[in-house]
Formats: C-alpha cells, structure tokens, sequence
C-alpha cells in the first residue's frame, strides 16, 4: 500500500521536514532516502563527467596500445 500526502501550497521549514518523514511508516521512509540518495548520485555522475570529459588527455592511446598492454598483463601471470 502506498501513502498518499496531498499538500497544496505548504510552505515547511527543513526541520518540518524531516519530522514529517519521521513519521512515514519504514517503507516510505526509505523510499525517501532512496530517492535522495539516486538524486545526489545522479548529480555526483553528472559532475564527473562533465570533469572527465573537460580534461585534457595526457596521452594518445591507440586499440593497438591497449592490445599490448592486455598481451603483457597475460604474459605476466603465466
């Protein structure tokens, strides 16, 4: 069964907030936080990509680079 909350133009404080949720039965409660966490998670990646992909690559790696590199991993562990 799912809580449905109807709050037409409710202004609340951060501290209202958070009590409100405090009283949410467990389930609801951790919808919330899943639901917080995805959304910063979200973010977070947002802004790891737009880092990685402003960055400037310190070198060139060529598949035939990578293949080498792979071949030499291989030769090491047998």
């Amino acid at each position: 069964m799912s809580t449905t909350i109807t709050i037409p133009n409710v202004q609340l404080t951060i501290d209202q907030l958070v009590a409100v949720v405090r009283h949410l039965e467990p389930d609801d409660r951790a919808k919330v936080a899943q639901a917080l966490l995805a959304d910063e998670m979200d973010t977070k990646l947002t802004q790891l990509i737009k880092r990685l992909a402003n960055k400037t690559p310190v070198i060139d790696i060529t598949d035939e680079d990578i293949n080498e590199e792979v071949r030499a991993v291989r030769r090491q562990h047998h």
